[in-house]
């Protein structure tokens, strides 16, 4: 069944463009939420919340968005903050790329409009990081301009309102959505209207269980009087993501950097740009096999795999202890299975200065004596597939990156994501307690 379009004869537009408007803006001056971002309708404030809000839980994002906007209350003092602090003031809310983008959009209005966001869609779509989404919300909730606003919430609802039929994950389905929310907006009503949406979807007509007896538009509900609210919205299942299997080492420092970790900061793009991570490589594919529940917990050539990369990396010559844990973090196309080794100093080619007394050294050594070492490694299992040099020091060995000594105190002031956070907060508070790692 084709989406039906606003301009189609259809008793639902036809007679419950009124009802559904009216009965849904009711309910919502009513019910909403008090919400921080809600307050007053100032764009800033309104762009970050909604940047915030992608992809994660109100109540999660309530405590980030009052810290984010006590460090940063104005366009200008995002635009000119550390990029280090703002991605610290956002560790927790994950998607960083977000925080990333979302400075490098109040830069581009320092620049372009000097400081004020225009009410202008064009030039609010132009922003780094703002899509048709959210330029709908700034523009319809900041502005009230009769604009769009299309989440996954809005969708749900209209489908099941409309007992609509295309997939959803199709950009058709949802350009088709978009008109159909936009014949929806009332007159000069448009910010709350998009919030009543967003709201009915996130408290009532939730994915798997829709509250349609407490809902206020249930009486014409197309998909509930079909008997269909649960199968609504149809939406294709994204592909799994796809698994990596990697080795971190959790490497104590002595002398002056007793009781300190080694780290290192990430590349300023990509994946995790600029974040701070434990020492981890990309393990080969036959590295499944270590994962495996009846699989040793202790492999020597995972463990001579990062001795070689820290080694290469550094100029440190490290001492795998052991086995500490195994940790998966997902990302939206990822699977990180992440296993931890604990590992002390052995003998010390050349330094790592402590930042805080001295710039770090990162000797250079050739790739390929870290890959030949991989590869001999390697070659004593069976199952070992060949590969040229340069291709195990380009995927195994990462180079670049700027690693140092840290200690409690540096968890405050440096970004790390989730997973390092879960696994060094966990090591230090079990070593403040006097347990065995």
């Amino acid at each position: 069944m084709a989406i039906k379009q606003p301009t189609i004869q259809h008793t639902a537009v036809q007679n419950g463009h009124p009802y559904f408007s009216t009965e849904l803006l009711a309910w919502y001056r009513a019910q909403k939420r008090t919400l921080p971002w809600r307050k007053n309708h100032d764009p800033y404030r309104i762009w970050v919340s909604e940047i915030m809000l992608q992809q994660t839980r109100v109540d999660t994002v309530i405590p980030y968005y009052l810290t984010f906007m006590e460090k940063f209350p104005t366009v200008q003092a995002l635009a000119e903050a550390p990029e280090e602090e703002v991605l610290k003031c956002w560790e927790g809310l994950g998607y960083y790329s977000r925080a990333r983008n979302l400075q490098a959009g109040a830069k581009m209005v320092m620049e372009l409009y000097d400081g004020i966001i225009p009410n202008d869609k064009e030039a609010v779509s132009g922003l780094k990081g703002v899509g048709p989404y959210t330029s709908g919300a700034i523009m319809s909730i900041a502005f009230n301009r009769p604009e769009p606003a299309v989440d996954g919430n809005v969708m749900r609802v209209l489908s099941r309102f409309f007992c609509l039929e295309e997939d959803i994950a199709k950009p058709a389905t949802r350009a088709g959505i978009e008109k159909l929310a936009a014949a929806l907006i009332p007159e000069g009503a448009a910010g709350d209207f998009n919030q009543a949406l967003m709201e009915l979807g996130a408290l009532i007509c939730t994915p798997k269980s829709p509250g349609c007896l407490t809902c206020p538009v249930m009486e014409e509900c197309e998909g509930r009087l079909a008997g269909r609210e649960l199968e609504l919205p149809i939406k294709t299942k994204a592909k799994p993501p796809r698994q990596e299997y990697r080795a971190a080492a959790l490497i104590w420092g002595n002398g002056e950097n007793a009781g300190k970790l080694l780290v290192r900061q990430r590349e300023g793009k990509g994946l995790l740009a600029g974040m701070w991570e434990l020492p981890h490589l990309l393990l080969p594919p036959h590295a499944a096999d270590w994962f495996a529940e009846e699989a040793s917990k202790e492999q020597p050539e995972l463990a001579e795999m990062l001795t070689v990369m820290v080694e290469q990396d550094t100029g440190q010559l490290i001492r795998p202890k052991g086995w500490l844990k195994d940790a998966d973090h997902i990302f939206s196309h990822i699977l990180w299975k992440m296993r931890v080794i604990e590992c002390d100093l052995g003998e010390e080619s050349t330094g790592i200065a402590d930042e805080k007394n001295g710039a770090e050294s990162k000797p250079e050594e050739a790739a390929s004596k870290a890959a030949e070492a991989l590869m001999a490694a390697a070659e004593e299992r069976e199952d070992y597939v060949n590969h040229s040099a340069e291709e195990a020091s380009k995927s195994l060995i990462p180079g670049g990156m700027v690693y140092r000594w840290i200690d409690r105190e540096d968890m405050e002031l440096l970004p790390f994501p989730n997973l390092f956070l879960r696994i060094i907060g966990e090591t230090w508070e079990r070593r403040g307690r006097g347990e065995a790692l």
